[in-house]
């Protein structure tokens, strides 16, 4: 017995508690409303223990957390509990006054979670294949239209309005948490209700049935009606102050997303008195145009009878001549003449291939979602009034400080902010936004003179933070996978708003130049970005019929109609100095480093890391504009165009046929268009064209057809195999051969420089004249421009930096030769000046930095070219040119002398002005080629970093640079040589003093014919070829032997010859020549010497990364700035570049084998 209770329970008992479920819970649930009450009469009576059951139908409903068919749901619909029971005790407790009875709360509670939203798409996920096979959501949808029906009855949202009252009463310190909790629940049940969409009006509906398609009217009334409205708006604009209202910001958000989504902000805008009149007018319009078109394509008065019709193919062609020898076995070619029947009315007029395609099997395509975003509500007019009051209200009290709470709420990443929160608030700030342009636009047409939509309205969106937040979230809808589309639209849809409300803002019908210059800096701001460049281009170029809705395409294409139009204005004025930023992303492969125990690491083990490189450009309107020429944009807007019998009004025709436009003329990307399939679509729409409106949007569409069809049919008569060329993708760029497009002729090295275009471009002398001509040229064009004074500056700077070095070199050789009497006149002076200074005087001598006693200096320095010319014959040079005011300077390997003679040919020219032969003296100059630089953001200027913040990071790369720049210049002093660096006459003092305290030794030792360091025997090799050819080969190899270098130093210092006081170049060169000539004769030929390396000294190569204005042969070159620390060694080198060439010493060790 026990076995058989085991197996009745182990097989029947799980299948037996899912399909009693509805019996178990059924007579539970049909007990408790029985006991909530009910009504005698009219009048509806609670039972004793109204309280006990309301909270026991709220434990039945949690029953339905863990069951798929929602049962409990299911039954509280089927027994009418929701319109029979709780509405008639809501208004019996709340209703009456008793609006803080737990009865009424309770009733409130659970009306808001039988009217809580369904999410079908989760719902259905959840579903078993096999348990919940016959489960059907369309009964509890249904269940909500008739709870919003009954919760729509007089004096029900009154009720839930009494409800909220009391707590909102209190004081901040007197609330307590259940009072936030009753408010919560109220505002839900009102999200609840604006959730459920009204079914679509039909004609054919029923009578019960068209109360369903009108309940968001009634419930906009209601909600008016007993001021929910102002509740709401005061919660809006008091998010950031009471912290109890900052709670439900997001709830009042979703309200407004779903009370405002089933309607156009330029349907609001209007006068809405007058829709209803226009309304009729649109309809009559569209049936006049249906019945032209039925009209032009009906049949004749034969239409009752038959139809039969012989086609020809190839009707002009010639049949093949039969041959007799293959007659049997011949078939017609396909290309030969045919001949078809057609058994169809339409053919009379139509065209024969059409009719023909109507007998073929049509293949399915995607349906096309319209919408994903915002619903189509048939709202009356007394709803539409309503809400057009709602929106002005809340633009003018509740946007800015509304949008700011919620952003920082999403910044904090708060508990109650969810996902949809991001896209609820695209939508609501586009919508918004959209409106006020409109009323905006309204108000400038009236011409009333009152400014009651300014722009401070919607400052807020004008922030930066929170253009930031848009581009995030857009990005961040991309990146996610799958791609969140309907959040895209959303950003796309606030980011043509936005692009259109800073048009407005930079309009000429502004007058405040405060307005213009915010207008001019988020311009800048979104170019130099260049995300919204390239999201404008992604959103084209990623659409794809079924994916994304058709408000997605159409949001898609005014985004690129808006940014197209306002970077056209802003590259007419203001393009040429404008950088956008270019993000280039590099892969770097790293793998784990593995010992040789560990083996070769595998594939899988190797990551790829992503490094972005972010790179300045200069923007041009023209380099984007060609960007725009792709294929997959093309085809995007050949889809948009292909409905054009669907546009609501002319305008969507215009932002396709522009960016068409743009396409096939302006960039001269007309071959992307000679594909079969878009000419087919222009045949239709030539067919067509009788049919279509009379405005100029769609005769702009004709003449551009007209275009691309003259084109093609020239480009075919060209290249006849374009026709097999036109059934495939022009993708690649093979659109480019058969289009007039041309490529830009950029050298290789000027696609990374551009023209600097700063200050006015310089001038130099004509050819033909010596420098001192070329300075008087230049110093008598600024006495024709009468600008002496700069002259004169000219000359101050001159003689103060002659006096200055000057004096440096009288201290310094003064000093060095302390023995020398102080001279009494100035011939002593004049002779030092003109003397070359000494090595330690020239080292003191720095760069004179020529400083700007006003503006008036510094301007002329920089952009005045008279003066720039001037100072480069002088000698003067730029320290940097990249900057934006020029600082000059004198090098201090510039002589003394130089100077000196550059300031007398001044002098000169002053009191005897250049004969110009009757000649103006500008005359006798040319323009100068513009230098190329490559890009260099100043450091000082950060509107490029406006919105990326990485002002800090680019100054560190910038010190990177230079300081890695410095030490590339050091490390061009280093070279192998055999020069000596430092002061030669120590050197060469230290040499004479070794010589001599070698020969010393040697005296003392008694050796006199070799030196002291050499041994006498020489090495063990040649005593042992001693020993073989005799003592007396050895006596005639020392005596023979050639002198040494000691002992040429010896003789020359014994001999006199060498000089102290002389120069160290005579030194050597005395020594080499008189050891010469003082060699011993020998009767025997001397033996060949040892090779020795022969000394290659190298000219040393200058160091500068600028060549240094002492080597500069012509002095009417525009000198380039050298470091001001490389010119300060220059002397040194020169000087011991100097001896090197003039002596050509060879120094040999002393112990060398």
């Amino acid at each position: 017995m026990a076995q058989e209770v085991i197996d009745i329970s182990s097989e029947e008992s799980d299948g037996e508690t899912y399909l009693d479920r509805r019996a178990i819970l059924e007579p539970v649930v049909g007990r408790v409303v029985d006991a909530l009450g009910g009504h005698e009469g009219e009048v509806y009576v609670m039972g004793d223990e109204v309280s006990g059951c309301l909270k026991d139908l709220k434990k039945l409903w949690r029953k339905d957390e863990s069951d798929d068919e929602r049962t409990v749901a299911r039954l509280f619909w089927e027994m009418r509990v929701l319109p029979n029971d709780l509405v008639p005790i809501l208004q019996e407790t709340a209703g009456k006054g008793l609006v803080e009875d737990k009865r009424a709360i309770s009733c409130v509670d659970l009306m808001t979670a039988m009217t809580w939203p369904i999410d079908m798409a989760e719902e259905l996920k959840e579903l078993d294949e096999e348990l919940d096979k016959g489960t059907d959501y369309t009964q509890l949808l249904q269940s909500h239209l008739h709870y919003k029906v009954a919760l729509l009855k007089p004096g029900v949202i009154q009720a839930l309005f009494g409800i909220i009252l009391p707590p909102l009463a209190k004081g901040i310190r007197e609330r307590v948490e259940r009072d936030g909790q009753v408010i919560n629940v109220v505002l839900h049940l009102i999200r609840n209700l604006a959730f459920i969409k009204d079914l679509p009006a039909s004609s054919h509906l029923s009578s019960d049935q068209v109360e369903f398609s009108n309940l968001q009217s009634k419930f906009i009334r209601a909600l008016s009606e007993t001021h929910m409205f102002e509740l709401l708006l005061t919660i809006a604009a008091n998010t950031e102050n009471d912290p109890l209202f900052n709670g439900w910001n997001t709830l009042v958000l979703e309200i407004f997303y779903l009370l405002f989504r089933g309607v156009k902000p330029s349907s609001l805008a209007v006068d809405q008195a007058k829709q209803p009149a226009e309304n009729l007018q649109r309809l009559l319009a569209l049936e006049d145009r249906t019945r032209r078109d039925i009209a032009r394509k009906a049949t004749s008065r034969h239409s009752r009878f038959g139809t039969t019709i012989s086609v020809k193919l190839n009707p002009d062609k010639r049949p093949p001549a039969p041959d007799d020898n293959n007659a049997a076995g011949s078939q017609p070619a396909a290309s030969s003449s045919r001949t078809f029947v057609l058994h169809r009315q339409q053919a009379i007029h139509g065209e024969a291939g059409s009719i023909m395609d109507m007998t073929k099997r049509q293949r399915s395509k995607k349906v096309n979602k319209v919408d994903d975003l915002g619903i189509v509500d048939n709202l009356s007019l007394e709803a539409r009034v309503i809400l057009q009051n709602l929106a002005a209200e809340f633009v003018e009290s509740c946007y800015n400080p509304f949008l700011s709470a919620l952003l920082k709420d999403i910044r904090s990443e708060r508990p109650k902010i969810t996902e949809k929160d991001n896209l609820r608030l695209l939508y609501v700030t586009k919508w918004f936004l959209e409106f006020f342009l409109a009323m905006r636009s309204k108000e400038q047409q009236a011409k009333t003179g009152q400014d009651r939509w300014n722009f401070g309205l919607i400052a807020e969106v004008t922030e930066r933070s929170w253009i930031i937040w848009v581009l995030k979230r857009m990005r961040e809808a991309v990146e996610e996978k799958p791609k969140l589309w309907n959040e895209l639209q959303a950003g796309i849809e606030c980011l043509t708003q936005l692009l259109l409300l800073i048009d407005k803002m930079s309009s000429s019908e502004i007058a405040d130049p405060a307005l213009k210059e915010a207008a001019d800096v988020l311009q800048q701001q979104l170019v130099y970005n260049g995300e919204v460049l390239d999201i404008a281009l992604e959103s084209l170029r990623s659409y794809k019929p079924g994916t994304q809705s058709l408000a997605y395409l159409d949001s898609s294409v005014y985004l690129a109609y808006a940014l197209l139009r306002m970077l056209e204005t802003w590259g007419r004025e203001k393009g040429n100095e404008t950088y956008v930023r270019q993000k280039v992303s590099k892969k770097k492969r790293k793998s784990k480093g593995l010992s040789e125990e560990e083996g070769i690491p595998d594939v899988e083990e190797e990551e790829e890391e992503h490094e972005e490189i972010i790179n300045e450009t200069l923007f041009t309107f023209e380099a984007f504009e060609s960007k725009f020429a792709q294929a997959d944009i093309t085809h995007t807007l050949l889809t948009y165009l292909a409905r054009y019998r669907d546009f609501s009004s002319s305008e969507n025709m215009r932002r396709v046929v522009s960016l068409l436009h743009r396409q096939a003329v302006k960039v001269k990307a007309e071959g992307l268009f000679f594909k079969v399939s878009t000419l087919d679509l222009f045949k239709t729409i030539l067919a067509d064209q009788k049919a279509l409106p009379r405005e100029q949007p769609y005769k702009d569409l004709i003449n551009l057809i007209n275009f691309i069809l003259r084109q093609f049919f020239k480009a075919l008569s060209k290249e006849p195999f374009l026709a097999v060329e036109a059934f495939f993708p022009k993708n690649r760029g093979h659109w480019k051969q058969y289009s007039s497009w041309e490529p830009e002729e950029i050298l290789g090295k000027e696609k990374k420089t551009i023209e600097d275009t700063r200050f006015p471009p310089d001038v130099e002398v004509k050819k033909g004249y010596s420098w001192s001509d070329q300075l008087g040229i230049a110093i008598a064009t600024l006495v024709e421009a009468n600008q002496k004074e700069l002259v004169n500056w000219t000359k101050q700077i001159l003689s103060l930096v002659i006096a200055q070095r000057t004096r440096i070199i009288e201290e310094t050789d003064r000093n060095d030769d302390g023995n020398s009497p102080e001279p009494d006149d100035d011939g002593v002076s004049t002779a030092l000046r003109l003397k070359e200074a000494s090595a330690e005087a020239l080292a003191k001598i720095t760069d004179y930095l020529i400083p700007y006693m006003d503006d008036e200096q510094a301007d002329a320095a920089t952009k005045n070219s008279n003066l720039k010319l001037l100072f480069r014959l002088s000698k003067f040079y730029i320290l940097d040119q990249d900057t934006d005011e020029l600082e000059w300077y004198v090098p201090s390997a510039i002589a003394v002398a130089e100077l000196q003679r550059t300031l007398n040919v001044i002098n000169q020219f002053l009191e005897t002005p250049f004969d110009l032969d009757g000649k103006k003296a500008s005359e006798l100059l040319s323009k100068k080629r513009r230098r190329r630089r490559r890009r260099s953001p100043s450091p000082d200027s950060d509107d490029g970093a406006l919105l990326s913040g990485d002002a800090p990071r680019k100054r560190k790369r910038k010190e990177k640079k230079k300081k890695e720049k410095e030490q590339y210049k050091s490390a061009q002093f280093i070279e192998d040589s055999d020069q000596e660096y430092g002061g030669m006459e120590a050197f060469l003092e230290k040499e004479r003093a070794q010589r001599e305290k070698a020969a010393l030794a040697a005296t003392a030792v008694g050796v006199t014919d070799r030196p002291v360091t050499m041994k006498a025997n020489g090495t063990k090799k040649r005593r042992r070829k001693g020993a073989e050819k005799g003592a007396k080969s050895k006596k005639h190899k020392r005596g023979d032997a050639s002198p040494t270098l000691g002992d040429l130093g010896h003789h020359s210092s014994d001999g006199g010859v060498d000089n102290p006081s002389d120069s160290d170049v005579e030194i050597v060169e005395a020594s080499h020549t008189q050891g010469a000539n003082n060699q011993v004769p020998s009767d025997k030929p001397k033996p060949v010497p040892r090779p020795r390396p022969r000394p290659r000294p190298k000219s040393r190569a200058s160091t500068l990364s600028r060549p240094s204005p002492a080597a500069s042969p012509e002095p009417d070159d525009r000198p380039s700035s050298p470091s001001p620390r490389a010119l300060s060694t220059e002397p040194e080198r020169i000087s011991s570049t100097s001896h090197m060439h003039r002596s050509r010493r060879l120094f040999f060790s002393d112990d060398e084998d």
